[in-house]
């Protein structure tokens, strides 16, 4: 299980909105120089990004870790390239074990540096259909609500 960090860099909003969060695990990534350089000046998204597992690896997808101008590589830094992670065997036999199930996939949560090192957080999500986010909706707003009410009570 992970905690929680104060040196986030990315963070996947709509995840929670999309999908019904479980488990959530701590993966390494396999960079490039220019990959580490670019997301530590904040050049990195996971909006669109997904995680698939082939041949028994875990990959990112879809990430986009966008090159700065300055970055001089002797081949073409493919912003959109896909991201080997790492994980223990025993959780990523969990984590295949989970995908296999019907309407279940991995989702990445965030991105956060610990201890120097570039870590991404993944959950099993699954899909949420149409009813279950007009939920999520009106619990959203009715505890907005309260809290500008609770704030309007200190006010007086």
């Amino acid at each position: 299980m992970v905690k929680k960090t104060s040196s986030t860099i990315a963070s996947n909003r709509k995840a929670g909105f999309q999908y019904e969060l479980g488990a959530r695990y701590e993966a390494g990534l396999v960079l490039q120089g220019w990959e580490v350089v670019a997301i530590r000046k904040n050049h990195v998204q996971l909006a669109q990004s997904y995680v698939s597992i082939k041949k028994g690896e875990a990959w990112l997808i879809h990430a986009t870790i966008t090159p700065l101008s300055t970055t001089d590589t002797y081949s073409k830094a493919d912003p959109l390239r896909s991201r080997k992670l790492l994980l223990k065997k025993n959780e990523l036999s969990k984590l295949i074990g989970l995908c296999q199930q019907k309407g279940r996939t991995l989702v990445p949560i965030k991105m956060y540096f610990k201890k120097g090192k570039v870590k991404l957080e993944i959950s099993v999500g699954e899909g949420k259909k149409a009813h279950d986010k007009r939920q999520t909706i009106k619990e959203r707003d009715q505890k907005r609500e309260q809290n500008r009410e609770m704030k309007q009570q200190r006010s007086m």
